[in-house]
């Protein structure tokens, strides 16, 4: 009895390893992860293909059966991750252990990218589910798991969370001045297209973010000098956000060289 449970939380050991914590020399844990990356891709490339009605109609029984295969791998993914975290100390106890594990953001992830397939099954109408449909492309965040590049967005969006904070706000302020600047130069002369203060952040947002529709644009002197302005000014607070991020992956860069090469004292480099 006590060599079957020993050899059930070895297999139970050995699915975390796969799943979770791998070392890039275990063949395969990488062979696993490759799969699911390649299904991961090939998901997002058959729901793009499935807006092509022509296309979608005529091989429709094959779209439907890679879903169904598909929502088949991730299930037995999602059931094996949670039935191994209890593996790692975070997760040990059984039940709460597995509960706090489903409610990390990545086993999230994993749920909601199987979760549409399943919910015609416990009765949501069918034509309510047609809403739901573009929910699988949630299974584009697994990528999260298996790219270290998306993990080191993640983890410099969280360093920077409070600068960035601070840029969005700036950014608000200047939309909302800019907006209401515009508003009383244009108001008189073009009523329709500058009717409210809310109505002109739509110019607004154009002009800061420079792409300029066409559609709304100011035709007095004072109007087309104040958006030089601002188009100007919008160009400028948008190298802000990309100097922040700059900063933040020179930071993940540095953290992440050898420890040799840096002094063990002030953490500066040798």
């Amino acid at each position: 009895m006590d060599s079957g449970l020993t050899g059930l939380r070895q297999v139970k050991q050995r699915a975390y390893e796969i799943l979770e914590v791998a070392s890039p020399e275990d063949r395969t844990s990488r062979a696993v992860q490759v799969c699911i990356l390649l299904l991961i891709v090939l998901n997002l490339i058959a729901l793009m293909i499935e807006t092509m009605e022509p296309i979608y109609w005529r091989w429709r029984g094959v779209f439907l059966s890679f879903e169904a295969f598909s929502v088949a791998v991730f299930t037995i993914e999602y059931v094996l991750r949670l039935w191994s975290c209890t593996a790692s100390g975070s997760y040990a106890a059984p039940l709460r252990g597995r509960l706090k594990f489903a409610l990390t953001p990545l086993a999230l992830v994993d749920f909601v990218a199987i979760a549409p397939f399943y919910l015609p099954f416990i009765g949501v109408d069918l034509v309510f589910m047609r809403a739901f449909r573009l929910i699988r492309l949630m299974r584009i965040l697994k990528l999260g798991r298996y790219s270290s590049a998306l993990r080191s967005i993640v983890a410099v969006i969280r360093a920077k969370k409070e600068e960035l904070a601070a840029v969005v706000f700036l950014m608000l302020i200047l939309l909302v001045v800019a907006s209401s600047l515009m508003y009383e130069v244009e108001h008189a002369i073009q009523p329709e297209k500058f009717a409210s203060i809310p109505g002109t952040m739509w110019w607004g947002v154009m002009t800061l973010t420079t792409v300029g529709y066409g559609d709304v644009y100011p035709i007095t002197p004072l109007g087309k000098l104040l958006a030089s302005a601002i188009a100007v000014l919008g160009i400028g607070l948008f190298a802000l956000p990309t100097g922040v991020l700059g900063s933040g992956f020179l930071e993940q860069i540095q953290k992440k060289a050898p420890s040799g090469n840096r002094c063990p004292h002030c953490g500066g480099s040798l």
